[in-house]
């Protein structure tokens, strides 16, 4: 009979605390430092047990955080099987919720994993990226990271001026243009205001000539061998999708292939409806679940609007949609959004088939594992 040693970990920057146990029988705690010597002991005191117990399996899986995937890579080089499990999929009662410390999470972890061996019973785990995404979302993240960060300290400019009763003349026509920085270098303000006003001004230089730097590093990402069709498919079919908007979508699902239909693509977008439903009570349905990644949704957000404008069939959506219910119209850019994303997961699926990139990546993760 075969044996599996099972593992569930509670992962903190500092420590790791892991509940331990074979098959059926009860677990025990270990709790190691979150570091290289930490995280050898762990592993020798997994295969000591896999030895005792004749090569079992060892399975180890903790929850998705911003430590990253550091943890699954050392355990996929270890021999060892490793799964990152979604917090927002996992099961949680009231109770679960008042009550938090490591040694329970580590337990309630450690008990899918035992479900899983032992009743077959489906694990919320995430998709794990390869190398080369991870380090292409570096790149886009930085970019979506600098241009929000832009965002803000243009809207401090604004609140700054507002507080000192200073409004844009009409002869400065557009903001945030060369006359508009003019006329900002120029307007007269108390000491301090001037002093705060400068300093906001050189934040956004700088990030200005960061943005410019990154839109370059995203330019060339988006002409190699693995990017370059689908990027192309998305920029020149879509209308209101520009290069960024292509490539965030691309390194945020990397692989299109892991979806079978729409309805995982509005899923994993977290642009599905909630819904109710018990007994004799209707289906009904709710707002959106807002799973999956935030920034998805902020640029297909703002890819809709544009389309809604020059986009004739798009704009007939959105105003058949919302002429239904006047007073909730964010149902109707939310429609878009999903309709968007769904014919942006099909064109770039399409361009990925021609490339091939996605087959030679899974045969190389094959064989690291084998």
């Amino acid at each position: 009979m075969s044996h599996t040693i099972i593992c569930g970990m509670d992962a903190h920057d500092n420590t790791l605390t892991n509940r331990i146990g074979v098959d059926r029988e009860a677990a025990e705690t270990m709790t190691v430092r979150n570091t290289q010597e930490g995280r050898e002991k762990l592993f020798q005191h997994l295969k000591e047990l896999a030895r005792e117990y004749e090569g079992a399996r060892i399975l180890v899986s903790y929850e998705a955080s911003p430590i990253g995937f550091g943890i699954y890579d050392e355990c996929v080089a270890a021999g060892i099987d490793c799964h990152i499990l979604a917090p927002t999929k996992m099961p949680k009662s009231p109770r679960d919720r008042k009550r938090k410390d490591d040694r329970s999470d580590a337990q309630k972890i450690f008990e899918l994993l035992k479900g899983h061996v032992l009743a077959g019973n489906r694990l919320p785990d995430i998709w794990i990226p390869d190398h080369q995404t991870r380090d292409a979302r570096e790149i886009v993240r930085s970019r979506l990271d600098a241009g929000e960060k832009l965002t803000a300290v243009k809207t401090q400019v604004q609140t700054l001026l507002k507080r000192n009763h200073v409004k844009r003349p009409e002869t400065v026509r557009r903001c945030w243009r060369t006359s508009h920085y003019r006329w900002l270098e120029e307007v007269e303000l108390n000491p301090g205001a001037r002093i705060a006003l400068s300093s906001l001004l050189r934040q956004i230089r700088s990030l200005e000539e960061v943005i410019k730097d990154l839109d370059k590093h995203i330019e060339a990402l988006s002409q190699t061998e693995r990017y370059q069709l689908p990027a192309e498919a998305l920029v020149v079919q879509i209308k209101g999708v520009g290069l960024l908007t292509a490539m965030v979508f691309l390194t945020e699902i990397g692989d299109m292939r892991r979806f079978s239909n729409r309805r995982q693509v509005g899923s994993f977008l977290g642009l599905a409806p909630t819904c109710r439903e018990s007994g004799e009570e209707n289906d009904r349905k709710g707002h959106i679940t807002r799973e999956g990644s935030a920034r998805m949704r902020k640029i297909l957000c703002q890819a809709a609007w544009v389309r809604t404008i020059y986009d004739a069939e798009e704009a007939r959506v959105y105003t058949r949609i919302a002429e239904k219910n006047p007073k909730h119209k964010k149902i109707a850019i939310v429609a878009c959004m999903r309709r968007l994303g769904i014919l942006m997961w099909h064109l770039a699926r399409d361009a990925q088939r021609k490339t091939g990139v996605f087959e030679d990546v899974q045969q190389e993760v094959a064989h690291a594992q084998a």
